[in-house]
């Protein structure tokens, strides 16, 4: 084309014009190979840009997580504080008759009691009334504040209040004081208590045996008013454990959807951003088929710009351009991250069945919010742990064959390790799980075969049965817990409760 163009000049100015136009070419090339550098290195922005925004989705995704779990913590506190209350109530009902007798009988000995001491201090100490004590002595023990029944309580033998001499005679005043009467010595002490517990005897004789009807009825109207106050909270206790929940659900309602609303304008965003690469993407298509247009019709513009344009002209990357994921309303928990290639269609699905069973044998079980692996099982970690250290049958006086030294510890090192994998990722708060179904008989087995180990190890002792019998039913324990495990696996799930939570 550059000849004919060429050839068209008039020879006077041909010579000038040829050189022109080449040049006017190159320019016209470069211009268009820097543009399409230009794309290019726009364009290689996208890779890191896709990864940052798979980490964006995965980081929304344990955040959603996290939140479903808070709310499942929240529902079993909520359940448990009903249960408690439930309980406590309804044990408080149940109690209340025995609590009605027993506030019975503690009236009654309050009313006995102060008909005792009323009667003990109606009956005055005279001289006619105890033998012995004269109107000189009842002078004495009133001056000492002993003028009834109720003044004193016993007497006792103590030393002298001079320290002089032997043990005299004390008697007991009811504030808790003793005295020392002159003249009252064990002749006249015994007459006097006995006509104290005489005049006890008749007041309790004439005591009341039973409540007056009102304070009966007192007693049991405070008893019904406590009934009636307690069955209230009981049938209120579910209304507000349900306004809990219901609180509960509204605030993880609200952070589900603040977590919708930032995940609605980061997608919104990442599809703004993914536009912009698809347009570029389309530019350059544009750019280089006006490129092969222009080496079509200008044909090879020299050797200087040859490789640019063959560098131009290269085809975009294969995973490129991507494809903008729709931004849903309500974004769905767990999202799966959006990967670099381009979404595969129903056909090559269908073409490649194995990477789907290959990806849904590698994704991780599904948490279980609020619900992790028991504390129970640090016991038999730690029995496992230290039978590493020690080993079995080498306690003592024993000593165990090397074989069974090796292979026991062996054998306890490789269940430490299996329950640690297991347990420790079921207790993160991010990922909690009940241990899977089987693990409990597994350990159990493997305690009774190292405890039979053991038992064949110690010779002096004659338990050779009892440890066939314990083989036996570690190697049960051992063959149920795998089936256990299989069947679990191959269904899915299927967890059922261990003994050790």
């Amino acid at each position: 084309m550059i000849d004919s163009t060429t050839s068209q000049l008039s020879p006077r100015d041909g010579f000038a014009s040829v050189p022109s136009a080449l040049a006017d070419v190159r320019a016209d090339r470069r211009r268009l190979i820097e543009a399409i550098r230009a794309l290019r290195r726009l364009l290689d922005k996208r890779r890191p840009f896709e990864l940052t925004d798979r980490r964006r989705l995965n980081h929304e995704a344990r955040k959603r997580s996290r939140a479903e779990a808070t709310h499942g913590k929240s529902l079993h506190r909520i359940h448990e504080k009903q249960t408690r209350q439930e309980r406590s109530l309804s044990r408080r009902l149940n109690g209340l008759d025995g609590r009605r007798d027993h506030q019975e009988r503690q009236a009654l000995a309050v009313l006995r009691r102060e008909s005792v001491q009323r009667a003990l201090h109606g009956s005055r100490l005279t001289a006619s009334e105890v033998n012995g004590i004269g109107s000189g002595l009842v002078r004495a023990l009133a001056a000492q504040g002993i003028t009834t029944a109720a003044d004193f309580t016993r007497v006792s033998w103590g030393k002298a209040p001079n320290g002089k001499g032997g043990e005299v005679l004390y008697i007991h005043r009811a504030q808790g004081r003793k005295v020392h009467i002159n003249g009252i010595g064990e002749h006249r002490g015994r007459p006097l208590m006995e006509w104290r517990r005489a005049a006890l005897a008749r007041a309790e004789a004439r005591a009341p045996r039973e409540l007056p009807p009102d304070e009966r009825h007192r007693l049991a109207e405070i008893i019904e008013a406590e009934r009636t106050r307690l069955q209230g909270e009981l049938a209120q206790a579910p209304t507000t454990a349900e306004a809990a929940r219901a609180e509960a659900v509204q605030l993880h309602a609200e952070a589900l959807q603040r977590l919708t609303t930032a995940e609605r304008e980061a997608a919104h965003l990442a599809a703004e951003r993914r536009a912009e690469f698809d347009a570029m993407a389309e530019q350059l298509l544009g750019l280089q088929a006006e490129l092969s247009a222009h080496m079509d019709q200008h044909g090879d513009a020299g050797r200087r710009i040859r490789r640019a344009q063959t560098r131009a002209l290269r085809p975009l990357p294969e995973n490129a351009p991507f494809p903008a994921p729709p931004i849903p309303g309500v974004i769905p928990a767990p999202r799966t991250p959006l990967t670099l290639t381009k979404t595969g269609t129903g056909t090559e699905a269908k073409a490649n069945p194995k990477a789907k069973a290959r990806s849904t044998a590698a994704a991780p079980p599904a948490s279980s919010p609020g619900t992790r692996a028991g504390l129970g099982w640090l016991l038999p970690i730690l029995y496992f742990g230290f039978t590493t250290l020690v080993g079995v049958g080498e306690l003592g006086d024993n000593t165990a064959p090397v074989g069974l030294m090796i292979s026991s510890r062996l054998l306890a090192f490789a269940a430490t390790a299996e329950l640690l994998r297991l347990w420790i990722p079921r207790r993160n708060w991010r990922t909690p799980n009940p241990m899977p179904s089987g693990t409990g008989p597994q350990a159990f087995g493997v305690f009774l075969a190292l405890t039979a180990a053991g038992m064949f190890a110690d010779e002096e002792s004659d338990v050779f049965l009892v440890a066939c019998v314990t083989s036996v039913l570690a190697a049960a324990l051992l063959v149920t817990g795998a089936w256990l495990r299989w069947r679990a696996r191959k269904g899915g799930g299927g967890r059922a409760p261990t003994p050790f939570g």
